[in-house]
């Protein structure tokens, strides 16, 4: 695969002797002299690298550079700057470049840089790799069974994962509803962000209302602000146990969450911004709540965006030998005991 590269330089002849130079040096090069028009290039090229003068006539490099991750994350840029100075370092570091360069650029300088910048990266996305791959074997640890059923069930999993959309988990009481909606979120890009679990069918309507939601509450013609779940999840996972038990008119604001991603406190005046995904469950059949008119027909559209029915164990009978022993072996630790194992009778 070639290895791209953007120079953007306002000073045509330096410009091109670059282009000139990483040509020969078997690089795939694009150039522009703007940051108007590295805006532009970064947005329909997948860029590796970008090289970036400091001072450019429509904008600032480090402006640009921002804005080049914005579009491209995976981009690393090196700065070029006409002075060296710790200062200038600093602040191209900060900015978030891999490395700078000095006025006039010495091409084999600008060589080892560039073998250290794909070097880097080589290995930076092979980390990633093997972290998804180890992530990928330690999301399921909690799901004990190698049946068919569960098997697909894991797959199932995976797909749904790398994605953002809301998803409905289905199944029975004791079948592992949150389980499945952890390792959807672990095996996911946002693995790192929070998971916050709410059960919407044990808590009186308004203190829900102040969970999720959250509350601003005056006293003394002070307003002191409590951030609710959604709100305090950030771009990680809410979900929703039960969600069958939510009354109608939290539904409402629910809806409204998922369809504007804004949300207003019990006693705010203003919205506030939420950005969490929702993985709801329920024991219950929802298309049948819509029709009894117990649950809003728009919501659980909206839920209903990827399906995911979970299996009880009598459909999996087969796993039974597996959870024994990993029962055996967690509550063994738990409860300091040794118990070596279990027979048929026991």
């Amino acid at each position: 695969m070639a290895r791209t590269v953007l120079i953007v330089e306002d000073e045509k002849i330096i410009r091109s002797s670059l282009r000139e130079f990483l040509i020969g040096e078997q690089y795939s090069v694009s150039d522009a002299g703007t940051v108007a028009d590295a805006i532009a290039l970064a947005k329909n090229n997948d860029f590796q690298v970008a090289i970036c003068d400091v001072q450019l006539p429509d904008g600032d490099g480090l402006d640009l550079l921002r804005r080049l991750h914005q579009l491209n994350p995976a981009m690393f840029v090196l700065i070029i700057t006409a002075y060296a100075t710790v200062e200038s370092a600093v602040e191209a570091f900060q900015s978030g470049a891999f490395d700078y360069l000095v006025k006039p650029v010495i091409f084999d300088d600008l060589s080892n840089k560039l073998d250290r910048v794909f070097q880097y990266r080589d290995l930076y996305f092979e980390n990633q790799a093997l972290r998804r791959e180890l992530a990928r074997h330690q999301d399921f640890d909690e799901i004990v069974g190698s049946s068919q059923v569960l098997q697909a069930l894991q797959e199932t999993i995976r797909k749904v994962s790398v994605t953002n959309s809301n998803v409905l988990l289905m199944g029975e009481t004791g079948t592992g509803k949150e389980l499945v909606a952890r390792a959807i979120h672990t095996a996911g890009p946002k693995r790192d962000e929070k998971f916050m679990a709410v059960n919407c069918g044990t808590r009186p309507e308004e203190l829900l209302e102040s969970q999720l939601f959250g509350s601003v509450v005056t006293s003394s013609g002070q307003q002191s602000a409590q951030q609710g779940i959604l709100q305090h999840t950030g771009s990680g996972t809410v979900f929703l146990d039960e969600v069958a038990g939510l009354p109608l008119s939290t539904q409402a604001k629910l809806l409204r969450a998922i369809e504007y991603q804004e949300i207003m406190p019990v006693g705010g005046s203003e919205t506030v911004t939420v950005n969490a995904r929702i993985i709801a469950s329920t024991t219950r059949d929802l298309s049948r709540k819509v029709a009894e008119g117990e649950f809003h027909e728009d919501l659980f559209y909206r839920l209903d965006g990827v399906k995911i029915h979970i299996p009880p164990l009598r459909d999996r009978l087969d796993d039974i030998p597996e959870l024994v022993e990993h029962f055996i072996a967690k509550y063994s630790v738990a409860m300091g005991k040794r118990v070596t194992g279990a027979t048929s009778e026991t």
